[in-house]
Order: C-alpha cells, then sequence, then structure tokens
C-alpha cells in the first residue's frame, strides 16, 4: 500500500479502515432503513483530518474515539469542534461512531427495493448493489477496492422476513426493549440509537440477526438482503480438505421452483474451480439470491451472489439451450469471482480487467464439453471485443478511471471480453495447464490483497519461464489490435502488422503500436501432416518460410487477438479445405475465418463479395457454431442495408438458400436424444428463415403460436422456438397478438426467458398505434431493467429505428434522469442509435449532443457515432459490390 495515492480523486491514506461494525435495520412498511456504524481506524500518519465516502444519506451522531488521545470527539454538523480537535498521532488507533438514515427506492444501487406481484398484490424486499461505488449510499465507509477491512454486520428487521448477508447467521433472536442481551458492549449504544418505538411500530415484532464477521474484504463485494425469500439448499465437498459447505439459492416463493437449475450449476463449479486455483473456497457457505429489479446481469458479492431473473431463473418445464447456457455462464461467471475480485482484488478500477477478464476467460468446457466452450467464445467475446476495439474511440484495458462517472463505463466488452480474449491467446501461446499454475501461483501470493497487472505477469513468468510483460503490456496498455496482411513469396510469405479499424486502413499518427503477435502458424508437410509453429511478431513486418504450394493459415485455432488479411485466392483455398471439414482446418478456424472475411470488408481491406463468396463455399458445412458465424455476419449485412430494398431481397434470398433446406432436414420438433448442435442448429435456420421471409416457415410459427393465443396451451411451440414464434406472431399480426405478447410479459409468472421475448414482440409489431403505445408504455409501465430490451426490439424492428432513436431524443432528460447512476444508461445511448445509417442521423445525433453532459456516456456516444461513420463509409463502398455479387447468383 502506497502512503498516498496517486490521483486527487482517491481518498487519503493517512487513516485506513481495519474493522466495521454495521447494524442496518431496515422497514419496508415505511420504505427506509437507518444504521450506526462503527468503524476500527488504524492511522498510519498523523491528522487532524479523516475523509471517507457518504452519499444521499442523513448523518447524526458522529463520534470519534482516540486510544492514543484518550479522547471523545462529538459532531453534529459534520465537522470536530476546532476547540476540542486534537491530531490524531501516527501509529495509533481511533474508532469512528456514525449514525445514518437512508430511502430505499427502486434505484438499483446501494441499498434499494425491488418488487414483484404475489396473489394479486405488490410486494417488496430489499437488497444491495455497491459496485463500483455504491456501498457509500447504503452506510458511510472508505469505498475504494484498496481499502479491505472485516465486517461484522447486524441487521435488525420484521420477524417475519429473512436477511441475508456475506456470511452465515451466528445469532437470530427477537428484540425486546431493555430486555435483550447483545452479547457485544457496543451494540447497545448502537441499539438506543435506532427508532424503535416510533409511531405505530410498538406493536411490530422485531429480530436481530447477526451474521460471522468476515476476511478482510473491499466494500464493493459487502452485500445484505431483507424480505421474504424461500430457498432451495445444496451443498459440495471440497475436493481440497473434504470439507462439505451448503449451497443456497433464495429467491421469492412465486419463482422457488425456477432455481433448481442454478444450484446444481453452482455445485458443479465451485469443486472446479478449487482444483484450478488449489485454493479452497474460504466462506462458510455460498448463496444466490435472484432479484426482480437488478442493473447489471449479475453481482459477485462474495458469499452472496445476487442477480437478474434473467440470469438464474429457469423453468423446467420448458427448457431451452438458449437459457440453459445463459444460467451456466452467469452462475459460474460469479463463482469464478470469489477468487478473483474477491479474495484477491485490483487495487482500483484501472485494473478492473484482472476481475472481469479471468471470470470469462476460466471457462466451464470441461464440465459441458458437449457445448464447445472455447469455440463458442470466438463469437460471443472475441469477435465482439474486437468489433468495439476496431474503433479509435475505442480505451486500453487497462484504463484509467478518475471519478464514478468513467468507472462505470469501464464494464464493457473491453473489460471483459477483450480482457478474456487476451489472457486466452496468452494462455494458448504459453500452454494451459502452465497458464493456470500461474495463475494459481498469482493468488496465492496476494490472498486477501489487492494487485495490478504486473502481479499477474510475474505469477504467469514464474510457471511458464516466459518474459510475460514484454509479449503482453502492449496488448494491456494501449488501445486497439493488429491486422496481419499475408503476401505470399517465392521462399514463403511475408507478414505486416498495422492497427485495425472498422473505419479503414489507419494513418501514420494511429498506427504506432507494434505488438507482440503470437502467430500460430498452421503448415502441411509432404506427408500431409499438420503443425503449428508458435512463431512471435515482434516487428513490423517479417518473411518465414513455408510451402505455400500446400496450406497454411495465420492464427491456429483463432486464438490469436487480430485480424488476418489473405489475397482472395489464398482465402478461397483456405475456404474450400475448410468446407472438407476438420482434416486441416478446425471448428475454430472455420468460425474465424467467416469472422475475419467480413470485418475486413467491413473495412475496405477486402471487398463484401469475397466474404460471401466464402460464406457460400461453407454452405455444405454441419456444426452449428460456423452457421451461428455465418448468421451473425449475415444479419450484419442486412442490418446495414437495411433500407436498401433492391439488396434487402438479395441477401434474404440468400439466408433462404443457405436456411431452408436445414429446416428442412431438421424440421420442427426437438427431442430429448438430440445433441446440443442440433437443437441449437435447428432453432437458428427456424430463425434465420423466418427473418428472411421464407413463407411456410412464417406460416407454421404463425400456425402454432395462433393455437397457443386460442388454446392457452403452449406445448406445440417448443422452447427453444418461443422467441421467434412470438416475435414473427406480432409483426405478421395485429393488435391482438400484440396485446396478448404484452399481458405475457406482465404475468408475474411468466418465465424470464418467454418475458424478454414478449418486450421483442411487442417491439416487432407492424401496427403504428400499437408502436405508439409501446413508447408510452417504455415510459410509464416497464421496469427501469426492462427498457433496454424494449428500446433493442424496436432497432431490431427496421420500421422504427428513426421513430425510437427520435422518442429517446424526445424523452431524453426523463430517461436520463430515471437512470442516474446506473451502469446501463450507457447502454441506452448505444443501443438507440447504433442502427441509424446516414448522413443526416449523424449529423442530428452530432448536434443533439452538443450541449449535454456526455461525462456518464461519453465512451458509448463516441463510439456509436464511431460506427454510425463506418456504417456510411461501408454502404458508399460496398453497394455495387453487394449488387453484383447478387446479379451473379441470379438473386
Amino acid at each position: 500500500m502506497t502512503n498516498v495515492p496517486t490521483d486527487d480523486f482517491r481518498l487519503p491514506l493517512d487513516v485506513k479502515p481495519k474493522h466495521y461494525d454495521l447494524t442496518i435495520r431496515t422497514d419496508l412498511n415505511r420504505d427506509v432503513f437507518e444504521g450506526v456504524v462503527k468503524i476500527d481506524l488504524e492511522v498510519r500518519k498523523q491528522t487532524s483530518t479523516i475523509v471517507l465516502n457518504v452519499v444521499d444519506l442523513e448523518i447524526s451522531d458522529v463520534i470519534l474515539r482516540s486510544s492514543a488521545l484518550k479522547s471523545e470527539q462529538s459532531d453534529t454538523a459534520r465537522s470536530l469542534d476546532p476547540r476540542s480537535e486534537r491530531a490524531l498521532p501516527a501509529a495509533s488507533e481511533a474508532t469512528l461512531s456514525i449514525a445514518f438514515t437512508g430511502k430505499l427506492a427502486g434505484s438499483m444501487m446501494g441499498y434499494y427495493k425491488s418488487s414483484f406481484q404475489h396473489d394479486g398484490s405488490t410486494k417488496s424486499y430489499t437488497l444491495t448493489q455497491f459496485e463500483p461505488t455504491a456501498a457509500r449510499r447504503a452506510f458511510p465507509c472508505w469505498d475504494e477496492p484498496l481499502l479491505k477491512a472485516t465486517f461484522a454486520i447486524t441487521m435488525i428487521s420484521r420477524t417475519d422476513t429473512v436477511s441475508l448477508s456475506n456470511m452465515p447467521v451466528v445469532s437470530e433472536e427477537i428484540y425486546t426493549a431493555g430486555a435483550t442481551d447483545s452479547g457485544d458492549e457496543a451494540l447497545p449504544e448502537l441499539f438506543s440509537r435506532l427508532s424503535f418505538h416510533n409511531e405505530d411500530q410498538v406493536k411490530d415484532e422485531w429480530k436481530i440477526t447477526r451474521f460471522l464477521t468476515t476476511p478482510p474484504m473491499s466494500t464493493y463485494i459487502v452485500a445484505f438482503a431483507n424480505g421474504k425469500f424461500s430457498y432451495l439448499e445444496g451443498s459440495y465437498k471440497s475436493p481440497l480438505s473434504g470439507a462439505i459447505r451448503p449451497l443456497r439459492v433464495y429467491s421469492t416463493p412465486d419463482v422457488i421452483n425456477q432455481t433448481q437449475y442454478a444450484l446444481e450449476v453452482k455445485a458443479k463449479v465451485i469443486p472446479h474451480y478449487e482444483q484450478i486455483f488449489d485454493i479452497e473456497y474460504p466462506l462458510p457457505k455460498l448463496d444466490t439470491l435472484v432479484a426482480h429489479d437488478f442493473d447489471a446481469g449479475a453481482m459477485e458479492n462474495w458469499g452472496l451472489i445476487t442477480g437478474r431473473t434473467s440470469a438464474f431463473l429457469l423453468d423446467p418445464d420448458r427448457v431451452d439451450v438458449a437459457m440453459r447456457k445463459r444460467v451456466t455462464v452467469f452462475q459460474s461467471h460469479e463463482v469464478a469471482h470469489m477468487w478473483f475480485g474477491n479474495i484477491t482484488t485490483m487495487e482500483w478500477w484501472d485494473y478492473l480487467y484482472l476481475n472481469e477478464g479471468m471470470g470469462e476467460v476460466i471457462i466451464v468446457g470441461t464440465i459441458y464439453p458437449e457445448w464447445k466452450v472455447d469455440s463458442e467464445f470466438i463469437s460471443e467475446h472475441l469477435n465482439d471485443a474486437l468489433e468495439l476495439d476496431a474503433k479509435l474511440s475505442s480505451h486500453p484495458i487497462e484504463v484509467h478511471c478518475p471519478d464514478a462517472n468513467q468507472i462505470n463505463q469501464i464494464f464493457d466488452s473491453l473489460s471483459y471480453a477483450k480482457a478474456a480474449s487476451v489472457l486466452r491467446m496468452l494462455s494458448n501461446h504459453v500452454g494451459q495447464e502452465r497458464f493456470l499454475k500461474g495463475v494459481s501461483t498469482y493468488l496465492k501470493k496476494h490472498l486477501y490483497a489487492n494487485t495490478v497487472t504486473k502481479d499477474l505477469w510475474e505469477g504467469i513468468s514464474e510457471s511458464t519461464g516466459v518474459n510475460v510483460p514484454q509479449l503482453m503490456d502492449n496488448w494491456i496498455s494501449k488501445t486497439g489490435f493488429p491486422v496481419l496482411s499475408v503476401t505470399e513469396t517465392q521462399d514463403g510469405i511475408h507478414v505486416r502488422q498495422d492497427r485495425f479499424l472498422e473505419t479503414g486502413p489507419a494513418e501514420e499518427k494511429d498506427n504506432q503500436t507494434i505488438w507482440s503477435i503470437p502467430l500460430a502458424l498452421l503448415s502441411v508437410d509432404e506427408t500431409g501432416k499438420v503443425k503449428i509453429d508458435n512463431f512471435v511478431l515482434d516487428t513490423r513486418e517479417a518473411s518465414f518460410n513455408v510451402d505455400t504450394q500446400r496450406h497454411f493459415k495465420l492464427n491456429a485455432g483463432t486464438f490469436g487477438v487480430y485480424r488476418v488479411h489473405y489475397l482472395d485466392e489464398r482465402l478461397y483455398r483456405i475456404a474450400r479445405e475448410a468446407a472438407e471439414g476438420d482434416t486441416i482446418f478446425s471448428l475454430n478456424d472455420r468460425i474465424g475465418l467467416v469472422h475475419d472475411a467480413m470485418a475486413l470488408a467491413k473495412s475496405g481491406h477486402a471487398s463484401v463479395s469475397s466474404a460471401l463468396t466464402v460464406v457460400d463455399i461453407l454452405k455444405g458445412e454441419q456444426e452449428f457454431l460456423v452457421w451461428d458465424s455465418i448468421s451473425r455476419n449475415l444479419h450484419l449485412l442486412v442490418s446495414t442495408w437495411w433500407e436498401h430494398e433492391d439488396i434487402m431481397h438479395g441477401l434474404n434470398k440468400f439466408r433462404r438458400d443457405l436456411f431452408v433446406p436445414l429446416v428442412k432436414r431438421l424440421g420442427y420438433e426437438y427431442s430429448s436424444t438430440d445433441s446440443v448442435d442440433t437443437s441449437q442448429l435447428r432453432t437458428r435456420a427456424i430463425e434465420q428463415a423466418g427473418n428472411a421471409g421464407d413463407f411456410d416457415v412464417v406460416a407454421e410459427l404463425q400456425r402454432r403460436f395462433k393455437h397457443y393465443m386460442e388454446s392457452g396451451d403452449r406445448a406445440a411451440i417448443p422452447a427453444d422456438l418461443f422467441r421467434i414464434s412470438i416475435i414473427t406472431a406480432v409483426k405478421q399480426g395485429g393488435r391482438g397478438e400484440y396485446e396478448f405478447a404484452k399481458a405475457l410479459y406482465e404475468n408475474p409468472i411468466t418465465p424470464p426467458s418467454e418475458s424478454i421475448s414478449a418486450m421483442y414482440a411487442m417491439c416487432a409489431s407492424q401496427d403504428t398505434s400499437c408502436i405508439e403505445d409501446t413508447f408510452s408504455y417504455i415510459l410509464n409501465g416497464v421496469r427501469k431493467q426492462d427498457v433496454i430490451y424494449f428500446l433493442l426490439g424496436l432497432q431490431r424492428n427496421h420500421q422504427t429505428r428513426r421513430s425510437s432513436a427520435r422518442f429517446v431524443m424526445d424523452n431524453f432528460f426523463e430517461l436520463e434522469k430515471r437512470f442516474e447512476g446506473n451502469f446501463s444508461f450507457k447502454d441506452v445511448i448505444s443501443g438507440t442509435f447504433c442502427n441509424l445509417s446516414t448522413q443526416t442521423d449523424y449529423e442530428r445525433l452530432e448536434e443533439f449532443f452538443k450541449d449535454k453532459d456526455t461525462s456518464r456516456y461519453h465512451y458509448a456516444l463516441s463510439q456509436t457515432l464511431e460506427a454510425l461513420r463506418a456504417s456510411i463509409a461501408w454502404i458508399d463502398r460496398s453497394t455495387m459490390d453487394i449488387v453484383d455479387w447478387l446479379a451473379k447468383r441470379g438473386d
């Protein structure tokens, strides 16, 4: 720990908290909470000032006691009486006690209230969301990750509720004024400050719940909750010690039957992580609490994971593959944080990726090998990261965070997906076993401590013998990534690296970084044997010996965080061989080939026609994940050329030609004997054929949904087809289908997957009056966390792209206020304006935001404007190329 933070926005380190005794009383009837916090302090440097964090709390009864001065100072005006003020001496201890009161609201940050419908009435409960800087909204504290302390939490609540926190309950008793034995000489004073005897509360029964003291931890992973919760319970046996720990998933009683799968996932992954890291999970229990209102997807509070219903609920009677994967990913990601972030924590938010990147890359492929998790990573994470990082307005993985506005914005694809992709590349280059040993070394050296980038590099360097900082520093500290241009020579290949930008070749001023690039050069010898050479390109360009008469490919396995540009002849040759299966080029190679071809077409390095030719060559592909990459990239073209009727017609015909044969082969019925691949491919084929307007597919989906509307029996719609069925029905239907979808969304027992589908369906309507109703509904009838689903749904509907953008502009101040302090407002910006496509659109956006304070979302806005410029240029450059390619096909 340094003596003084390096930035003015950081708290001074003259005084450091060691331990918090925190008592919180929750009053759900009056929507308030009150508490007292007693903080044991270590005075590291003589000071007459104590600085800590508090936001939106009413503070009273501040008392500072100093053991060295043998004095007590009281304060009711937030500044100590100068007549009694004396400096706290260095190397002494002090105790700061503060009483406080706050309001329980639906803010989705701090200590807040969530509501749900049950038995015809609205019921409420409370929970916390502190990451990154909202613990200060729940209790006065040193709210920075570096300032770890232990926490002894006591909750006072009504007797018919359940209180939860990070640690197990050690005692619980009914409160009786004047008779309850606190068991702690400090607590009677704390209890006396709480308003137990006000007004009608004399007749209420209250209880005191005390929790075990935590290990040293940062404030952002402290958690507590109170409400009428139910739970399911399981356990796991530690493979390291043999200890058996209880595992629970809590929820409101109406959805507890949908939590079993999340519990099962948790029980599977914890022992897996213990073995990988060779560190036992250190807490006595691990709970998960499912919340109806939640800003992020989920949160890794130590011992008490929290998250959205859509992150953790799975209807056991309607299991679809996508939702099963979603719950698995969320639960396993948050459990990984019990080590990355909780045991070992980043020193400051600049190093957020040390938490989130590792949480993404430590994947559960060994538990679910049939899911081909590493291959899926390429589309789900790597390509997503490269798409965002291909902008000048991107930011480094390790990014300077001067304030809360900046911190909230970096919870993005760069801190998560790019960081994970870079670590995955490193793991492949040094070998996964040695990489994970290095990660374990890193964790063990920094148990209950804070870290920066060099600490992780030191651990992996120790286990591998590789100079990891030299290899990796530019990947972490610099913005962007390279494109490798491959030129064939008489003796082999010549490779040059330049920064890749979606707007076209980078200018010299933006092309200064030289990355150390693991090339993973695949080649085939004279016997037909495949070999991979792990060269590193750490100069602008270099030549490599390879027999170009045979097959070769850079970035074997698509582990590298870069694009590869070949001349068309070589690209088609690789594609034709890839179309033959796994003999030379793997599943990962084929997925990456499709993504690279389209990204290079968008940037102008190649043509769209060359990317479409690659897709056409691969039309006999058997693997779902290759078809997934094809469908994503064809969707990108359709979404970009949405206002060009002739091109839309030709692209949709191409999509039907590709996907309708799959529909005919696979049909509409799902079987328990189907592989995951088969189920996903069936779903994707039907979605793509339906979206491309195939008459038979649309008619079949409508028929099945009509039966559901008339009979209430949804058995005719397989769970995996529910989303495309309801969207198609509302899109092709009228007011009746729209109102049916709305009622489904409003029904509290609708499973999360179907609820999200209903939101998207409402936005798919072609009826202007329905869309106007949707606009009003967003403002007045929708949970705050669900607004983004509606805005994204309206952008998927080509008829409402501009009208929904105008709607957000017209109601911008109301929406900005509604999302004040939340992560998700940046998603409102990018999700609303990302699909516009003309110069007029661009100029209107610039004009609209020129007088706004954009500090809360400047990254999202800059990236959205840059994406719009790239789309305008792409349309201008490639329209005739697409027209010509489609004409040659007869489309």
